[in-house]
């Protein structure tokens, strides 16, 4: 007895969704799709992405009455379909999303091929009165498994890492989770753009996975226990320990510590986590990231592992308050700026003019990338403990300094300058040294609102002669970096970070000439300018 073919119906939707991707494939290359999804790619990066990965195809999801007789719908929609097999990433992100009981509905993928690439089909039978028909109008509103894929034509973890990097760091693309199908042998690695369209990463084999949405946003809200973590490695001294002993034991590392030793244990694996040690038969080694840690190097951040994890830290708790107001948190839970609060508390300023001393590594390339030649003064405004007028006065001793500050700020510095430097008290917002060939400004205009930083460039052209210059050194936006710090400052000083454009505007109404910005190391930049003829 000849049984009746079972014909699977597709909705008018869902055939007009299979259509538009098919007419998309059609019309798209690599470079094309490229283009459309990661705009922040450059022609040259994108034809050099395309040496490692080609478009392969574009996926929808659709909901037939069954997968029965699906290919035989297709064929009559014109379609030339593949076999019909399993899919297990798709079944598990919906299951992720709209509960357990979808963990047991097969999940189709049938391949339909479009010129030399293919639409992806990924069918979710739903029977007619079924109470998935709400999933299936979701899923066709949001398309949150619509896609376009890339298959990575280079063989080895190499390459797809770099790619991955690339795509993320220099693309915007956002990691949305993935998996491995054993029925394909392919690890998909998806991906989710600026725009909110997701692409895939094909990778033949098994590979690791991303990790999944709740995951990443998992470690996003335990970052405050990895603060507190890096605090206690740098309180207990373990870098210096290590570096001075490499391979040491837990047992041996507690009794240097005076710690409890499995509780010990338990930090030390989490730190192997973070990347600042390794771990190999309970012996542990300081990795490249954990060496910043010791006391004894030159851009030492010990100091400021303490203030991120102390006062710093306490005032993150205030943020909301920040968002909500503009106002600082520090002052908020401390009942004063955190200028005059460090004031108020000698420890506390002491921390903090080292953990400024810590990040002095961005000055490093100054010397070289400005012309001192015809300078012979040098003002330093808000200098701190002097890290980069110390660093000018050492590279160029023609040169003579002034160092402009708080006068508890002085003190920390005359230990560090005592060599051709004379130190002036007094307030930037109200006079600034005359007399002065060079000017610099490091990381001080980023402590204050436009109006205020406008007053201080104020001061400073009013004290400097036509001609002469004005180095700025701060963090600019867009950059990552100077992303989290505009948060933080924000939330411990109401100020911010700004990028270029905003900088060379405020320079440019006090009376400045931007003559450059060049890249210093941490995520700074130096910014060239010089006094205008007239005010």
């Amino acid at each position: 007895m000849n049984l009746p073919v079972v014909q699977a119906r597709l909705a008018a939707a869902d055939v007009a969704r299979i259509e538009r991707a098919a007419a998309y494939v059609e019309t798209h290359d690599t470079d094309k799709v490229l283009a459309e999804l990661l705009p922040a790619l450059t022609s040259a990066e994108r034809a050099d992405v395309s040496r490692h990965l080609v478009f392969d195809h574009t996926a929808v999801l659709v909901f037939p009455d069954s997968l029965d007789g699906l290919c035989e719908e297709l064929r009559r929609l014109g379609f030339e379909p593949g076999p019909v097999t399993p899919s297990v990433v798709v079944r598990d992100r919906l299951t992720r999303r709209y509960g357990p009981e979808l963990a047991e509905i097969p999940v189709g993928i049938v391949h339909v091929a479009v010129g030399g690439r293919s639409v992806e089909i990924f069918a979710l039978p739903v029977p007619p009165e079924s109470a998935l028909e709400a999933v299936a109008a979701d899923e066709r509103e949001a398309e949150h498994e619509s896609h376009h894929a890339f298959a990575v034509t280079a063989p080895g973890p190499v390459v797809p890492a770099g790619l991955r990097l690339l795509l993320q760091e220099r693309g915007g693309a956002v990691p949305d989770g993935g998996g491995y199908n054993g029925h394909e042998n392919v690890t998909v690695l998806y991906h989710r753009t600026t725009t909110h369209r997701r692409f895939e990463l094909r990778l033949p084999g098994r590979h690791d996975p991303l990790p999944d949405p709740t995951t990443t946003l998992l470690t996003v809200m335990t970052g405050a226990w990895a603060t507190q973590a890096v605090a206690t490695m740098a309180e207990l001294n373990i870098a210096d320990h290590l570096a001075d002993h490499p391979g040491m034991s837990a047992e041996r590392l507690a009794t240097l510590t005076s710690t409890h030793p499995d509780a010990l244990r338990r930090l030390l694996r989490y730190l192997t986590t973070l990347g600042l040690l390794t771990a190999a038969d309970d012996t542990y080694h300081l990795t490249a990231a954990g060496q910043p840690l010791r006391t004894a190097t030159e851009f030492s951040l010990k100091p400021l592992a303490q203030l991120y994890a102390g006062p710093f830290y306490d005032s993150f708790a205030g943020l909301t308050h920040s968002v909500r107001t503009g106002e600082e948190a520090f002052a908020h839970r401390n009942g004063r700026h955190h200028f005059a609060y460090f004031a108020q508390h000698p420890e506390l300023g002491s921390l903090f003019h080292r953990s400024m001393a810590a990040s002095a590594e961005m000055f490093t390339p100054v010397p070289t990338l400005i012309d001192f030649s015809k300078a012979r003064r040098v003002v330093d405004v808000g200098g701190g403990n002097g890290a980069l007028l110390g660093r000018l006065l050492r590279a160029h001793p023609h040169l003579e300094g002034v160092l402009y500050e708080r006068p508890g700020a002085l003190e920390a510095a005359r230990t560090r300058l005592t060599e051709r430097c004379s130190f002036v008290a007094g307030d930037f917002t109200r006079s600034v040294p005359e007399g002065g060939d060079v000017y610099l400004l490091s990381r001080v205009l980023h402590d204050w609102d436009d109006d205020r930083c406008l007053t201080i460039l104020g001061r400073c052209a009013e004290a400097m002669r036509p001609g002469a210059q004005l180095l700025v050194v701060e963090r600019l936006l867009p950059t990552p970096t100077a992303v989290a710090w505009d948060v933080h400052m924000l939330c411990n000083v109401g100020g911010q970070e700004r990028d270029e454009d905003h900088y060379g505007r405020l320079l440019e109404k006090a009376g400045f000439e931007v003559q450059g910005c060049r890249p210093l190391p941490l995520g700074a930049s130096l910014l060239n300018a010089v006094r205008a003829n007239s005010l």
